[in-house]
Parts: C-alpha cells; structure tokens; sequence
C-alpha cells in the first residue's frame, strides 16, 4: 500500500500578511491602509419611513455595525436622510451612513444637497450609473458632488448588474482569441475591469484615491475569490468584501463565511459584510453577529467574550448545558454595549461550558471561567474553574444561576474599576 504523501506544513500558523490598501476615512472610521476590518451591514426598511430606518440603524450599531448603507432610490427617501442623521446624532449614535445609489443617484444627489452633506459615503454600481451616453456624464456628476462635499465613495461591481458593453466588448475579443478562456473567466475579468476603469475615471476627475473603496460582488464562492484575487493583484484601493445574494439561514452564514474567510486569510479585505436573507420577521442584526464571530474565530478582532461550549453527545442527554451555554451567549451580548464602557478588556474573556467529564474540566481550565456540568450518569455535581484553578463545586437546581452570577462576578473583578489580579478571584470548595 502506497503511504500518503507528507506535505510541508508551515511552523507558524496564520493569515497572510494584509494586502497593502490605501487608507480611506469614511466618517470617523478608517477603512484599509493596515486600519481593523470593518464591520457594515445594511438596513431593510423603506428609507422614506425616517423612524422605522432610525430604529434599525440604531439596532444595527448596537450590534457593532461600524457603518450602515441605506437605500437611496427615489425623492422620498433622499429627502429623509438629513432627518435620519439628524436623528441619529440626537442618540448619540454617530455610525456612519452610506449611501446606496442606482440608477438616478446623480439626480438624487445633485436636487437634495443635504442629503449628499449628510451621508458619510456614495456607493455607486458602474453596471447601472447610466447606459450608453450618459454613463460618463452621470457617473462624473456623482465624482464631482462627492468632491465638492469631501465624500469618499464605494465603486461597486456586481454579477448580477455588470455593464454589459463592457462584457461584451470582452466577450468578442476572447472570441476570436487564439486561445479563449470560458465565459466565467471573462465575466470575472469585466468585473474587475468595470470597478478598475471606474475608479481609474474618478481619479481623473479629481477624487484622489484616498477617498475609493472598490468592490466586486458575485453570489458564487468560488467566482467570489477569484474575482477578489484578481482585484488585489491589480491594485492597491480600499477593498469592500462581501458574497452578494448569499441567501438565508445556515446556507447564507456557510457560503459567506467560506468566500469570506479565504480572502481574508490571504489578506485580502478592508471592510466586510455578510448579506443574509433574514427569515420573515428575522432580526437584521445577526449579519452584524456573523459577520463579528468570522473575524474574532479567524483572529482578526476581538469584538465579544468567546464562549465555548461541546456539541453534545451520547453522554449529555440533559439540556442543562445547551441551555445554559446559550443564555451565557446571549446575555454576555446583550451586555456588550454597556460592557465596552464600563469593562475595558471584557472581550477578550473566555468561557467555557461543557458537558461531561470527558473534556469537561480540560476545557474549562483552557478558560478564564468554566463549568464541567454532569454527564449522564455522573454525581450531580459542576466543577468550576477560574484561570486554570479549580474554585467551587456546584449542585442542585440552581447550577445556571449559580454559574451566572460567578461570570459577572469575575468581570467585574477582573476588568471593572476596582479590579484586582486574576490570582486574587479564588475561593475555597
């Protein structure tokens, strides 16, 4: 029997090195040039509706969007956004808003002036900018109003709206090309040429690259990467991740996490969304959850506590764990916000909940704080462990709350104002 072939593995293991940007500032958040990965999403409501879209994007900032796009697509609602920034600023909330523009965006932003002052970027789509003529002249009014206001702007290519004299163009000439390529490649070649061109366009007009973001969204992983390769390959702009189209639930989060954490662990990526499909009536903000835990499992941010917690087994018929890994998840992110104020630090604890013995107490010593729950057939008993060290045992119907309150009260002595060294959190069995 052959024996398989060893290959070479390296002796540190991690990303690539980031893909050298140039920095771009869209509002009070630096995007590239070595700035962490931002975290984006988008609103769903009708922007005209200014409360509903405020409530949302307070919701999505809250979750830890670092900037919002909203819909910009008709009169209504390019004469709601001073409203909704103004609204926002009342709040507190100073997330920056993007402004997502088809077809008519330079109509939109040249008749309604303080929406085009009160949004913090323009994302435009070279495939819809305009048509034929007009494509340069439109495409320039909208250069030339975010110069006027210093606004940066996203060129944003999509599969799904691609300028098609552009693939044409391509088209033909692979066509009578020696040797031509299939027609994926050559969609994937005008993707990167259409957001390439455009920003080549705008910085004649005057916008210096420090205010160009580029994308190129597909809704297939493996056309994803390869457009994002090509792209980073051909230029040093700002680089927008995002899988477009990547549809709802488990598919959604699978294929973008997939597309996603390639590119980034080649270095590739300087802002990122996970565009989910939400279930009738679904929270929006578990993009923004999805799009934190991609990041923080790969090692690029650290934006909440990890909890670990085992799958379950054979020997966890109880669902005591499963329950109580959950509330500690979603209590620790409900948390967050106030958190960040009140425990610098917190996220970067670590909690474990495990549920048996098996792995249970190696586990929960490799956290800051964990809990070994019995097994099935096991004595009722949960060991706690704090910083490597066994602290208490837990027994009887109270373990959860229990275990709860030891987890606030190790944040609070490990990271509030008054916090004492880890060594100090000990207590006896």
């Amino acid at each position: 029997m052959n024996k398989p072939e060893i290959l070479p593995q390296n002796d540190i293991a991690g990303p690539a090195p980031r893909h050298q940007t140039t920095q771009v500032m869209v509002g009070n958040v630096a995007v590239g040039g070595g700035a962490p990965i931002v975290v984006q999403s988008m609103t769903n409501t009708d922007t005209a509706d200014v409360d509903s879209t405020v409530a949302q994007v307070a919701a999505l900032a809250r979750a830890g969007s670092e900037m919002v796009r909203i819909t910009v697509d008709r009169e209504e609602a390019a004469a709601a956004v001073p409203h909704i920034r103004d609204a926002l600023d009342k709040r507190g909330i100073t997330t920056p808003l993007i402004g997502d523009f088809h077809y008519i965006g330079h109509k939109l932003l040249t008749e309604y002036p303080a929406c085009a002052e009160a949004l913090a970027k323009y994302r435009i789509n070279p495939g819809n900018v305009g048509f034929k003529d007009k494509r340069d002249t439109q495409f320039s009014s909208i250069i030339e109003i975010a110069n006027k206001n210093n606004k940066p702007v996203r060129i944003g290519a999509n599969w799904g709206s691609l300028d098609q004299e552009l693939l044409s163009k391509l088209m033909d000439e692979n066509a009578a090309s020696a040797t031509p390529r299939d027609a994926r490649a050559v969609t994937r070649e005008a993707m990167v040429q259409s957001a390439l061109l455009s920003a080549a366009r705008a910085q004649e007009l005057g916008m210096p690259k420090e205010r160009i973001i580029l994308s190129a969204k597909v809704s297939a992983v493996q056309d994803l990467i390869a457009v994002y390769q090509d792209l980073a390959a051909r230029s040093d702009y700002a680089i927008h991740l995002g899988l477009t189209e990547a549809g709802m639930g488990s598919k959604g989060i699978v294929a973008s996490s997939a597309a996603l954490g390639i590119l980034l662990q080649q270095g590739i990526g300087d802002t990122i969304r996970i565009s989910l499909t939400p279930e009738p009536g679904g929270d929006r903000t578990l993009e923004v959850q999805v799009a934190q835990e991609l990041l923080q499992t790969m090692g690029f941010r650290t934006f909440v506590p990890l909890v670990a917690a085992c799958p379950g087994c054979g020997r966890t018929t109880s669902t005591v764990f499963q329950e109580l890994a959950r509330s500690i998840q979603d209590f620790i992110r409900d948390e967050m916000p106030a958190w960040k104020t009140k425990y610098p630090g917190v996220e970067e604890l670590n909690v474990a909940v495990m549920g048996c013995i098996v792995n249970g107490p190696g586990e929960s010593k490799h956290a800051n704080i964990g809990i070994s729950l019995p097994g099935t057939g096991e004595a009722p008993a949960a060991p706690v462990f704090v910083d490597g060290k066994k602290f208490r045992t837990l027994r009887g119907p109270t373990i959860a709350a229990d275990f709860k309150a030891l987890v606030i009260d190790y944040i609070d002595q490990r990271y509030g104002a008054g916090a004492k060294a880890p060594a100090a959190v000990t207590a006896a069995e």
